[in-house]
């Protein structure tokens, strides 16, 4: 029997979507995280920015400490208090007090951001699958999933940095996703997340790429500081946010969960055009 090979190209609708979790789906501003490798790193006896802290973002945790310590900035106000480079025994330290300190805050920090449950049902109206995935760990997927679920969110899929043998940029949880769901091929797929690391895992894994603003990590606000900002300065900062997200690959920027539907929409049209995800 002759193996089975794909030789034209996918022109069907959109099969599914993969979410990201604190900045996309939950945890307006990605506010959670962010505090906790602040004072994770404050437990040491350095001070770091939130913006150090946010830049790594989407990353897996034990990750997201290390490129943070590899920052020229952090790693010259390390070896003043320790005397000494960051290395990984120092990568370890740190994380052994992000984990705990994650595992207080995510329940306090799961609430859908607006638009998401209108959008969920819309996805699933349309017989959609509904994927996530996240730098998160196990145990602190173990804290957020049923919390979200309480208040309303509950995607088909979750999969989680330590399911994999690497976390984002790799490509490997878009793939898990599309394994567990029963999904093929990728640019039938959608990828939607808040941070550059989400948008290199969706183009890596051949998906359509979606970045979410408002919400995300780059502008990093609450939705009541989000409404009390003077619009001008909230649009300013929400437009350096989307230029970084374009930069890094997204196919498409929007302002946040709730405008998706009619990016799907526009990315079926592409598809039935003979479009794919590759092209820059």
């Amino acid at each position: 029997m002759k193996p089975f090979l794909r030789t034209r190209v996918y022109a069907g609708p959109v099969r599914a979507v993969v979410l990201d979790w604190a900045g996309t789906a939950v945890d307006h501003g990605c506010l959670g995280p962010a505090a906790v490798f602040v004072q994770a790193f404050a437990l040491h006896g350095v001070e770091v920015a939130v913006s150090e802290a946010r830049e790594p973002m989407g990353s897996e945790k034990r990750e997201h400490v290390r490129r943070m310590l590899a920052m020229d900035s952090v790693a010259a106000r390390w070896r003043a208090v320790h005397g000494h480079v960051p290395d990984e025994a120092d990568v370890d330290a740190v994380y052994s007090d992000v984990e705990p300190l994650m595992l207080q805050t995510i329940a306090a920090h799961a609430a859908p951001v607006p638009g998401l449950a209108e959008f969920v049902d819309r996805v699933r109206g349309r017989g959609m699958g509904l994927g996530s995935c996240t730098g998160y760990t196990g145990p602190m997927m173990d804290v957020l999933v049923p919390e979200a679920a309480r208040q309303g969110y509950s995607p088909d899929v979750v999969v989680h940095a330590s399911e994999v043998p690497a976390g984002r940029p790799y490509p490997w949880m878009c793939y898990l996703n599309a394994m567990r769901l029963g999904v093929h091929p990728m640019e039938s797929m959608v990828k939607i997340g808040d941070t550059v690391a989400d948008m290199h895992e969706g183009r890596n894994a051949g998906m359509w790429t979606v970045g979410v603003v408002r919400t995300g990590n780059d502008v990093g606000l609450s939705e009541v500081d989000a409404a009390r900002m003077p619009p001008d300065q909230l649009a300013a900062r929400m437009a350096v946010a989307a230029a970084r997200l374009r930069e890094a690959g997204a196919h498409y920027v929007v302002d946040s969960i709730a405008d998706c539907f009619s990016v799907i929409k526009a990315i079926e049209a592409r598809l039935a055009r003979g479009d794919t995800p590759y092209p820059a």
